[in-house]
């Protein structure tokens, strides 16, 4: 594989985000922004790093000295999903399946928790996605790559295991034959040291395992056969640790790299070795055939195949052989690996990368011009995966809440009322969002549906609903699996921007479409509404909302929703304190309280008595950049709270930090 490797900007630094006890001296340690973890096997190269890269050796590293592992480390467990009914009758269950490979920024830039810029890949759709890979690596920088927290606790809620990467480069993009030597050393037991390395990693790191892409050329039989023993070492260690390892089609069993883009004898026995192959773009219609029906033969199942499709420089104007991986008429003949989705991100001009654009591209890439996924577009050339893959939730279980936050925005919302005017990104503060986007039932005109970043009830957007409205709409919301309980209710914070609307709550215990409506109030301000699910028992299988215009063109928008039977108040964070200082740069740190905590959020308390929002993280560190002292201030305040499932806050902790 020889696709450009396209250096994604980060613009701005980290957002800031922090919490605190009591007054505390500032440490003597240096505060230094933390970044996602990179190495190199054993042995560096020559010369010296460029500005901002550190080259270390993953043979040295240790969970108990990793100074950053507190900001790495992500905090949410891989949840299980379901498949409902899927939203068209040409996508399938149980079939084809999705492996996205992508770069969110480069190796050495990657921050631990955030940054201070909405111009971001903010992913979004990942109910079409199995397996998500944190693509990277560069022989000038590092060749291993573990994935950062934000990213994994995003994937995660939504049930998508993460793994990172181990990319030994071509020669031509500065590959050196001794690092893949280097990976696949043995010690004098005869073991792989870096095998069990890379499963302590993930295990320390709290992702599901590692893609590993051997590029570098010029091995032998000997290279060929220590590699397929390191493969063996790393799945048995892996499949300990419930970890997960995928081997892309590029070096072969003799040592040399010649990517066949098929399942065939040159890689059939690391194929044996890991969960699933990514194979490469060289595959044709024959070959996937034939590789599926090897797959099967080995008493595999051919969807472990992943064919590669490069959509890097062309997003959906790749021209693609659909019918060779997924024809409408017939059996899917293997999964699809997207090689660079954040396509939808990059080609937008760097003015232009606000994230309203940006998803509109994202939703026409994932979803398909129509932009609805149960009315797919029969003449778009472009087979988005809603039209082939069916989509799948984990929104099961009581209490279930969502801000619509899809983990960045143009400045941050509490309550409706802007608590920090910044741009941000954090991905680890993303919802469970939506699973398929959006399906509309009307009799008229659809309206635009779609998350809006000019206003919002919590976090950064809210999902807007703009048009004539000419008959009821029912927006469907989430495909859900809640049972119902005598205390069950739905909670709704919603505004109206013009128009008036009557607004119902749909709620689907059944079959799908088959709504019970629910009456809810509607006014021109942010309000919450509860709605008692009277008359209904079981499950609810579908949530969403009927509008009927009564005025004119409708503008509406749904701030939040929750399904609970009580409402719960998580206990507060204890020891909140400054752990390295240097002037306005602050690394914080706490002790998470027992019990349910969706994340924390830090505040400063202003000289006047204002809070200002300062970042959130799932973590129990953060780092805070650039603070600076108010008119007349001697010390900074701040406040962390502990948020829960309901986005109840716990009672704030507080610490001051002297200037």
């Amino acid at each position: 594989m020889t696709p450009t490797r396209r250096t994604v900007l980060l613009a701005g630094a980290a957002a800031a985000l922090f919490p605190s006890p009591q007054a505390t001296a500032a440490p003597k340690a240096a505060a230094t922004q933390p970044y996602a973890s990179y190495w190199y096997p054993d042995s560096l190269p020559s010369g010296t790093p460029g500005p901002g890269i550190t080259w270390r050796g993953l043979k040295s590293w240790r969970a108990d000295t990793d100074p950053d592992l507190a900001f790495n480390a992500a905090s949410v467990p891989l949840a299980a999903r379901f498949t409902p009914a899927p939203a068209n009758p040409t996508a399938r269950a149980g079939q084809a399946r999705i492996q996205s490979l992508v770069s969110f920024g480069p190796t050495a830039s990657n921050p631990s928790q955030g940054s201070a810029t909405a111009d971001y890949y903010a992913l979004t759709h990942w109910a079409y996605i199995d397996e998500l890979v944190f693509w990277g690596g560069s022989s000038g920088e590092g060749l291993i790559l573990a994935p950062n927290a934000p990213i994994v606790d995003a994937a995660h809620r939504h049930g998508v295991p993460v793994l990172g990467n181990v990319f030994l480069p071509p020669v031509a993009y500065g590959g050196q034959l001794r690092w893949t030597r280097d990976l696949v050393q043995k010690d004098t037991a005869g073991r792989h040291p870096l095998a069990a390395r890379l499963v302590e990693v993930a295990e320390a790191y709290g992702f599901d395992g590692w893609f590993v892409n051997a590029e570098t050329g010029g091995g032998d039989a000997a290279l060929g056969a220590d590699m397929l023993s390191f493969m063996r070492e790393l799945k048995s260690l892996a499949a300990a640790k419930g970890q997960r390892v995928t081997w892309y089609d590029a070096m072969t069993v003799n040592g040399t790299v010649s990517w066949q883009g098929a399942l065939n004898g040159q890689n059939e026995p690391f194929f044996r070795t890991a969960d699933d192959m990514f194979v490469d773009f060289r595959w044709s219609a024959s070959s996937l055939v034939s590789s599926g029906r090897r797959a099967e033969q080995l008493g595999r199942s051919r969807h472990e195949l992943w064919a590669g499709v490069d959509v890097e420089a062309n997003g959906w104007n790749s021209s693609v052989r659909w019918d060779a991986i997924v024809p409408k008429d017939k059996a899917h003949i293997a999964s699809i690996g997207l090689y660079r989705p954040e396509w939808t991100r990059n080609h937008l001009p760097a003015d232009q990368r606000g994230p309203a654009a940006f998803h509109a591209a994202d939703d026409r890439f994932w979803t398909g011009r129509s932009l609805d996924p149960s009315r797919p577009d029969g003449t778009d050339s472009w087979r988005a995966p809603a039209v082939s893959v069916a989509d799948r939730s984990t929104v099961t279980s009581v209490p279930f809440a969502s801000v619509f936050n899809t983990g960045h925005g143009l400045r941050w919302y509490e309550d409706g009322a802007v608590t920090s005017d910044a741009p941000w990104n954090h991905l680890g503060l993303q919802d469970r969002l939506p699973s398929r986007r959006w399906v509309v039932r009307t009799e008229g005109r659809r309206p635009a549906v779609g998350f809006d970043f000019a206003d919002a009830w919590r976090g950064g957007s809210s999902v807007l609903v703009d048009g004539e409205l000419d008959a009821p709409t029912v927006v469907e919301v989430y495909e859900t699996r809640l049972p119902i309980g005598g205390d069950t209710v739905v909670e709704l914070t919603h505004r109206t921007d013009a128009g008036a609307v009557r607004i119902e709550l749909a709620v689907a215990t059944g079959e799908p479409g088959s709504y019970t409506y629910l009456p809810v109030d509607s006014g021109q301000a942010w309000q919450t509404s509860t709605v008692r699910l009277t008359g209904l028992t079981g499950t609810v299988h579908s949530l969403g909302v009927r509008l009927t215009a009564t005025d004119g063109p409708v503008t509406w928008r749904l701030g939040g929703i929750a399904v609970r039977d009580a409402i719960r108040r998580p206990v507060s964070p204890t020891g909140f304190r400054v752990t390295a200082a240097s002037g306005g740069d602050l690394r914080l740190a706490w002790d998470p309280a027992p019990g349910e905590v969706r994340h924390h959020t830090l505040h400063r308390v202003l000289p006047d008595g204002t809070r200002r929002f300062l970042g959130g993280t799932c973590q129990r560190a953060f780092f805070v950049a650039g603070l600076k002292p108010e008119q007349g201030e001697r010390a900074a305040r701040f406040e962390l709270r502990a948020v829960g499932e309901l986005y109840t806050s716990s009672a704030p902790v507080s610490l001051t930090h002297p200037w």
